[in-house]
């Protein structure tokens, strides 16, 4: 599942570079949403990189739907969501909302379903961040920018 050869070698660049985490989400979340929208959820501009997912989680100030999408590493019987931000210092919002509400909805391979988020501990995510990595190697370069402990979930369905 790790993304190689020199596209993704690429992207993985691109991705992890400080101008890009300030370019993307502005422009890269919002394409997503209403591409995910529009094609009844066939597509996340990400997903030809990397497994990707529409989380729909609880406001947690609004109580309002809020539609997120999300690179993810699936394994087995559950997902795991990595709270990178593209390396930026805050955690994003939808790891709020979860640690708020853990119950979420996600589209993810053709299917809508409920989800409940953990939020993993230290020794967990330990265990964990070696097979997040492999997927997607820039996790450590956001780890090292954003001089924070970046928040990993696991969910299940619900």
């Amino acid at each position: 599942m790790r993304v190689d050869g020199p596209v993704g070698r690429a992207m993985q660049k691109m991705a992890g570079s400080p101008l890009f985490a300030k370019i993307a989400p502005p422009i890269i979340t919002p394409i997503d949403r209403f591409l995910h929208k529009v094609t009844g959820g066939r597509v996340i501009t990400s997903r030809g990189l990397l497994p990707s997912l529409m989380l729909t989680t609880t406001g947690a100030k609004s109580g309002e739907p809020r539609d997120v999408p999300l690179a993810c590493v699936p394994d087995g019987d559950v997902i795991y969501l990595v709270g990178s931000n593209f390396g930026r210092e805050k955690h994003p919002a939808w790891t709020g909302n979860l640690l708020k509400t853990p119950r979420a909805s996600v589209s993810f391979g053709g299917e809508q379903f409920d989800v409940d988020a953990e939020h993993l501990s230290a020794d967990a995510k330990a265990g964990v961040w070696p097979k997040l990595v492999e997927v997607w190697p820039t996790y450590d370069r956001y780890v090292e920018r954003s001089g924070r402990d970046i928040r990993v979930f696991r969910l299940t369905r619900a």
